[in-house]
């Protein structure tokens, strides 16, 4: 069949149009990808090709409140190979090499290095190891095995405020403490080399390596003063050695302003080596953790509401103890068998007296004295910036009744934690207002040293008048001058406290346990204008007699007393002396004797002994001090040397 001209034509017209359709299709394909898509397709690639070897960035600082770091951070870089990289006549050497360095099974070393995966780390032995045996490794230069650098968390000072900051783990992570409760803006961000591969894992040259840079953390400024922390520190641990107890802590706080200065409990542990104490050691912050009845302490809350609600005068109202007071059927006895006979309630106050609190628990019925313990903060979370804090345990209202009103009275029935009592004593004697505890003070850039955010108190609510605070602290100085807390006076130091002696309850019956008490005391300095409050608590002391007044309170004092003379808090006059222990025999003062003759001192001239320590005949220093009041007959050690030499 003859075709004409015309068709052929038509033909060729059609064909030469769909292979220009066709031609069309692939010019505009090849532009969207060369052109269009260019950069998506880039970047998929270079995903494909890429391989990142991490730099993990610094995690930020820990420092006091005076800058001194006690949290930061080592060299401690890790090993990664590319498996890809390492040719097989390579690999045994290869494996032999890092074994040998790493310290693990030439097998276990080959079994990682012919992983099939793009980068593989060598772990457990490889990480966070030491810069010489990366230094070892670097020298060897390896084909396919690569130095990471990594950083490990470092705590200078030990123990050194263990359960606050708390620790990080392998990979730098907070876990703990402070170290978890901030881990956010301490991390920082991590950064990365990276290179790029083909499929056999050769470097392609034509590529350059990226370098993003880590990010450092910022660093946390904290309101903890390092100076008061070492002495509650080496306070605690003399406790500790003396006494054997179960536990033991202690917190320091201003009342001011709610910044926790100190902070600590026994047993303790090194952040660095975590895993060699039980975890119940390192995840229990005895302070935020623990609750129990708080026994005396508790006191300053019902003498607080009895002020405020002026139910009592504490110098022209009497109560007679007869050693026991009966409530719905129920003997509750105080700590004297035989009791205190007739006395005003401030004696009340300085005696520990149960009885008589129990009347004043009474006077405010249980509405307004629950009503005060709510207020100072019991039966809820402070709010401290730390985890695991517990909010103990308070009488349902609707069960109260008669005992249960009076043994809350003076602290038995109720359980709470040492940071509620350190802030709700702090709200009863700073003036009357309850400030949330805090740890943190600012946040600080790491590299430059500025200021990035300051974290100001907080004020929760005002529990108490002004005047109210001011009665609170006149009686309880009286409590450490003349009453059960005299073994916490520092002369010179106006010191308010209260002691406490609480039983415990045996989970495994309910009741009381016999001679296992937790021995407290709460106290602050100056009286008049208090710059620090104390709580310690010792949890069943072996070896001695078990009260708060023989136990804690002068482990409270010394920390105070040492506290306000590192704080800068000059010693004044006008405070209550001290009520004499010694009937027949008051107490002296010392006298100063530097620069004296040692030939001109008569031996009994002071009601002192005289103990000469050094050549010469002139006093260079003494011991106690000047000014001193020392029990008549106690010995006085001075230094003799040069004249030139003398001074305080």
């Amino acid at each position: 069949m003859r075709v004409s001209k015309v068709t052929v034509k038509k033909r060729l017209f059609l064909i030469l149009t769909a292979g220009l359709c066709v031609f069309s299709i692939f010019i505009t394909r090849l532009v969207y990808i060369q052109i269009i898509n260019n950069r998506s397709l880039t970047d998929k690639a270079l995903q494909e090709w890429g391989r990142d070897i991490p730099y993990e960035a610094e995690r930020g600082n820990i420092l006091d409140t005076n800058g001194k770091i006690i949290a930061t951070n080592v060299s401690s870089p890790s090993v990664l190979v590319v498996p890809r990289q390492i040719q097989p006549e390579q690999r045994q050497a290869t494996a032999k090499a890092l074994a040998q360095i790493l310290g693990m099974r030439q097998s276990v070393a080959l079994e990682k290095i012919t992983k099939n995966e793009s980068i593989v780390r060598i772990t457990p032995q490889g990480r966070k190891i030491s810069n010489e045996k990366a230094a070892a490794i670097r020298s060897l230069a390896l084909p396919g095995v690569f130095i990471a650098e990594d950083f490990k968390r470092y705590y200078p000072h030990g123990n050194f405020l263990a359960h606050v900051l708390g620790f990080t783990g392998i990979d730098n992570q907070g876990l703990t403490g402070l170290e978890a409760y901030y881990n956010n803006g301490l991390k920082g961000t991590n950064g990365h080399v990276s290179f790029y591969a083909d499929v056999r894992g050769n470097r392609m040259k034509n590529l350059k390596d990226e370098y993003t840079p880590p990010v450092s953390g910022a660093s946390l400024e904290l309101t903890i003063d390092s100076r008061v922390q070492h002495i509650i520190e080496r306070e605690l641990d003399n406790a500790v050695a003396k006494y054997h107890p179960d536990n033991a802590l202690a917190i320091a706080m201003d009342p001011n302003t709610g910044n926790v200065l100190g902070m600590s409990s026994k047993p303790d542990f090194n952040p660095e080596k975590y895993q060699t104490v039980a975890p119940e050691v390192y995840n229990r912050n005895l302070p935020i953790w623990k609750t129990y009845e708080p026994g005396s302490t508790f006191k300053v809350i019902t003498l607080a509401a009895a002020l405020q609600e002026k139910v009592v005068n504490l110098n022209k109202d009497h109560f007679y103890d007869s050693g026991a007071i009966e409530v719905a059927g129920t003997q509750l006895h105080c700590w004297k068998r035989g009791g205190h006979g007739s006395e005003t309630f401030l004696q009340v106050v300085q005696n520990s007296c149960n009885p008589g609190f129990v009347a004043l628990g009474e006077r405010l019925g249980k509405q307004k004295l629950f009503s005060y313990i709510h207020k100072f903060g019991f039966g809820s979370k402070t709010g401290i910036d730390l985890q695991g804090e517990a909010k103990g345990i308070l009488f349902n209202e609707n069960k109260i009744g008669p005992l249960e009103l009076a043994t809350t009275a003076f602290g038995q029935g109720v359980s709470v934690t040492p940071i509620q009592q350190i802030a709700a004593v702090s709200a009863a004697v700073n003036g009357g207002v309850l400030y949330q505890p805090h740890l943190a003070k600012a946040w600080i850039n790491t590299e430059t040293g500025q200021t990035i955010n300051r974290i100001d108190p907080v004020e929760q609510r005002r529990v108490i008048s002004p005047g109210t605070s001011k009665q609170v602290r006149q009686a309880l100085e009286s409590v450490v001058a003349l009453g059960t807390g005299r073994n916490a006076y520092v002369d010179g130091y106006r010191i308010g406290g209260k002691t406490g002696t609480a039983q415990k309850v045996d989970p495994k019956t309910g009741g009381y346990m016999q001679g296992n008490y937790i021995l407290s005391f709460t106290g602050f300095a100056p009286a008049n204008n208090p710059k620090i409050v104390v709580y310690v608590a010792i949890d069943n002391p072996k070896n001695t007699v078990q009260f708060g007044g023989t136990v804690s309170a002068p482990i409270a004092g010394k920390i105070i007393g040492d506290s306000l003379s590192a704080m800068g808090v000059p010693k004044q006059v006008g405070g209550l002396e001290k009520a004499n222990k010694w009937p027949d025999t008051p107490p002296v003062e010392v006298p100063n004797l530097i620069g004296q003759k040692k030939d001109d001192l008569a031996n009994d001239e002071y009601a002192l002994k005289i103990k000469a320590v050094g050549s010469g005949n002139t006093i260079i220093m003494q011991s106690p001090r000047a000014g001193v009041k020392v029990k008549q007959g106690s010995t006085i050690m001075i230094y003799l040397g040069d004249k030139n030499k003398a001074g305080d």
